[in-house]
């Protein structure tokens, strides 16, 4: 049976006006009956079609999400596709449909494609460049991004602290022993990456414990292949000095360290006996190796579900504070960190 908000009315116990304000959001009403109108929607199963609620709330329940990365994959990313699944989830339970573009050039045809759609607020993941943002504010429409930054200190950016993980891979290598370090680090133009290796290696100048250059890797991609050119490159390099390979290796995030995991089994090195190696993100693939990567968590579906809570609140003109959304790192020990041993040091 196909309920409408007259029954819903009738249910609570209240007028129409009063269910209408609850969908909407708009206007006040009291705790108490805000929880009678949504005890009678969730006992009635009452879903208000799309033209209903645009007709009383004067919004369209649209939200875009644009993600902006240069290199495939983009929505099957194990990070973006993580935020968005969590988007969605977060999206559903709002009763927000979704429209999600990919961006590749960084171009404002995305935006227009979100703009045609009359969306009621955006979801920008992925850096993004001053000319964009400029464009989306002159529309007035309300925005947020998640996993970048923006010059603009009134855009509200949802992150994780990756300097801060940076410093924790640092601590937990040196702890082992290790003091021949090497790492292998992402596109440096994004966020992430770039902070992850800065607060790697400050971390490690704090403590004593300079990276040479020749155990450095700077990836053009955040790819797997690339992460087995970097391993490779340092491998080189480093047989052609005394001091020969790292005995630990970080990289700034899990699919390089995999790529980098491959070349040092094709060299014959034992993970962790050899080398020890720490990536960071944590997504699915980290558990999967043998042995299992060590790495550092970051919280890719908190990003995700906090984003859409917090558009909603923007797109309802509610307070909404901080305007950045910084979240702790978290160290994942399992198998390929170890030590430092006679043995990987030769």
């Amino acid at each position: 049976m196909s309920y409408t908000i007259i029954d819903v009315a009738q249910i609570a116990n209240v007028s129409k006006s009063t269910v209408s304000r609850v969908i909407s959001g708009k206007g006040y009403t009291s705790p108490e009956t805000r929880e009678k109108v949504m005890n009678a929607i969730q006992e009635l199963k009452y879903k208000p079609n799309a033209v209903a609620r645009a007709m009383v709330s004067h919004r369209t329940y649209n939200i875009g999400v644009i993600i902006y990365r240069k290199d495939f994959p983009i929505v099957s990313h194990p990070i973006y596709g993580k935020i968005l699944d969590a988007i969605l989830a977060a999206a559903e339970s709002l009763n927000y449909s979704v429209f999600v573009s990919t961006d590749k050039e960084m171009s404002l045809r995305s935006a227009d494609y979100m703009l045609e759609k009359r969306v009621d607020g955006l979801v920008l993941v992925s850096r993004l460049s001053q000319e964009m943002i400029g464009y989306i504010d002159s529309f007035d429409i309300p925005y947020l991004m998640v996993n970048g930054t923006a010059e603009n200190n009134q855009v509200i950016q949802i992150v994780n602290d990756d300097r801060k993980g940076g410093r924790l891979a640092a601590d937990h290598l040196y702890k082992l022993g290790h003091r021949q370090i090497g790492v292998i680090a992402g596109p440096q133009e994004h966020r992430s990456h770039h902070l992850r290796y800065e607060g790697f290696y400050q971390r490690l100048v704090e403590l004593g414990c300079e990276i040479q250059e020749k155990n450095m890797y700077f990836s053009p991609t955040s790819l797997f292949n690339d992460g087995c050119v970097g391993c490779l490159s340092i491998w080189e390099r480093s047989h052609n000095t005394d001091q020969g390979f790292p005995t630990a290796i970080f990289a700034t995030n899990d699919m390089l360290a995999l790529g980098a995991m491959r070349v040092m089994v094709e060299q014959g090195l034992s993970i962790p006996q050899d080398v020890s190696i720490i990536g960071s993100d944590n997504i699915d693939f980290a558990n999967l190796s043998n042995p299992p990567l060590t790495t550092v968590h970051t919280e890719k579906e908190k990003m995700g579900q906090d984003a859409v809570f917090m558009l909603n609140r923007l797109i309802q003109k509610l307070e909404l504070n901080p305007m950045k959304v910084e979240y702790e790192p978290k160290l994942i020990v399992r198998g390929t960190t170890g030590p430092v041993s006679s043995r990987s040091q030769q």
